[in-house]
């Protein structure tokens, strides 16, 4: 064989083998925690309940200081990460509720199936997708997560059950459910470790194939469910709602841990996006702290909406980052979107933005200059470092957040015009949204006390949950 042209064809399989072998995709895993508190995480800060796993996703890879959800309660929140949309835009404004109001019904309550999702985008950019724990984005069939870009669905679709087992089949909406199929109550263990397990099959069962996951566990929303041998190790703890609390996020943070480790066991680890926050802040009745930020779940506090919000993908990311920039929970779909080097389902208009490029470079210019909340007669607008509240009947309420994170001074007198300059950002972003398609079954007259400067300090503000 002539020498020559052996090694131009040897070439030539060589070139071809390399071009049918392209880069791996990267798996991408979005992990929720429920009504956790902001300093109840070590690498926030927190002293009393160690989180060495969750502080570890930190440690390798990028911790977001100025990291908000697009809502202060669980449903809206969830609208707006899953869609990387403000979910106002499609009247998701409160929690799913027995109120719709006039032209819609009650079979409407829940995410417009117009809407598409994260699962629906990863679908399409060749992913296997699961969603596993809390829904809470309506109970009607065409809400179901099988119908809304997932394969596989494995949890609840209500906002709220017991994590263990119930003495008998509870109605639909707090069973654990295997895509449609109702789990036996029998065979229920404890929900934290239950979708850690399952989470844990999906990835080996997809180790040569990219997918998507949605692991949103439950805890630590009540009720206050906690294992009894982890509630011992916070003996020390002398409130017992507090010790409980403790014991679940440990359990949260320790499964967290178990599912890393499988990353790394089925040689994953390195190509794999995770994201992880929480989906509002501290409640008012499950003992959690937010640390210096004021406000709990339901406000327009900071410590509302701003949440523990981590990224982390060692084969692309610099490990050890810290990142001050406002960023949103909207912002993991087209982050996830271009980390599969895909393109966004067309008709849907993204307000959340690719991180990306701004943390490989960290020069660049801010993602977001405004983001904006309203839910019923309460709204806000952060622009910048400056914050405005606008609440029915109440004065409106002016903070510079890099001066006061606490939100203890009200400037609003001194800064006439930066509050009119934000007034008008808030407006115009209004103008843009559809009105909520149902009300709150809760009333406005709480979101209107909690929003009162006199209403300092946990002690009052569980008067207003």
């Amino acid at each position: 064989m002539n020498i020559k042209l052996f090694i131009t064809t040897l070439f030539c399989v060589i070139t071809l083998q390399v071009v049918a072998q392209p880069k791996a995709k990267p798996n991408v895993i979005v992990i929720l925690s429920d009504d956790a508190g902001y300093a109840d995480f070590g690498c926030y800060g927190g002293k009393e309940i160690p989180t060495p796993n969750i502080d570890a996703l930190a440690k390798n890879g990028v911790l977001f200081t100025n990291a908000y959800v697009t809502a202060a309660v669980c449903a809206p929140s969830r609208a707006g990460l899953l869609s990387g949309r403000y979910q106002q835009r499609f009247g998701f404004e409160h929690n799913t509720s027995s109120k719709p109001v006039n032209g819609f019904q009650l079979t409407d309550v829940g995410l417009d199936p117009s809407v598409k999702t994260i699962g629906n985008q990863m679908q399409a950019n060749g992913y296997k997708t699961i969603a596993i724990g809390k829904w809470h984005l309506g109970e009607e069939e065409k809400h179901f997560p099988l119908n809304r870009g997932f394969d596989e669905f494995y949890g609840f679709i209500g906002g709220h059950r017991n994590f263990f087992a119930y003495n008998k089949q509870p109605k639909r909406e707090l069973q654990l459910l295997h895509n449609r199929k109702a789990v036996p109550e029998g065979e229920v263990y404890y929900l934290t470790d239950m979708f850690t397990d399952k989470a844990i099959s999906f990835v080996k069962e997809n180790q040569k194939n990219p997918f998507f996951m949605y692991l949103a566990y439950n805890a630590v929303h009540t009720p206050i469910n906690a294992q009894q041998e982890l509630m011992q190790q916070f003996a020390h703890i002398q409130n017992a709602e507090r010790r409980a609390y403790a014991a679940m996020m440990t359990s949260l943070d320790r499964n967290i841990g178990k599912l890393v480790a499988t990353l790394k066991e089925q040689k994953l680890y390195e190509n794999t996006l995770i994201v992880f926050l929480n989906d509002n802040g501290a409640a008012t009745n499950n003992a959690a702290d937010n640390g210096v930020l004021r406000g709990l779940k339901g406000s327009k506090w900071e410590g509302g909406i701003r949440v523990a919000y981590i990224m982390q993908w060692p084969a692309k990311l610099p490990a050890n980052q810290v990142y001050n920039p406002m960023i949103s929970a909207m912002d993991i779909t087209p982050t996830a979107i271009a980390a599969s080097e895909g393109k966004a389902l067309k008709g849907q208009v993204l307000d959340g933005v690719n991180l990306l490029p701004y943390l490989l470079d960290p020069k660049k210019a801010v993602p977001h200059q405004d983001l904006f909340w309203r839910r019923g007669v309460a709204a806000a607008v952060r622009s910048g470092d400056w914050k405005l509240i606008r609440t029915a009947n109440n004065p409106l309420l002016l903070f510079n957040l890099q001066d006061d994170v606490s939100e203890q001074n009200n400037l609003a007198s001194t800064y006439s015009q930066k509050v009119k300059q934000l007034e008008k950002k808030l407006q115009n972003w209004e103008q843009k949204m559809q009105q909520p398609h149902w009300i709150s079954d809760y009333g406005d007259d709480n979101q209107i006390k909690k929003h009162r400067m006199e209403v300092i300090g946990r002690e009052m503000e569980i008067k207003y949950p």
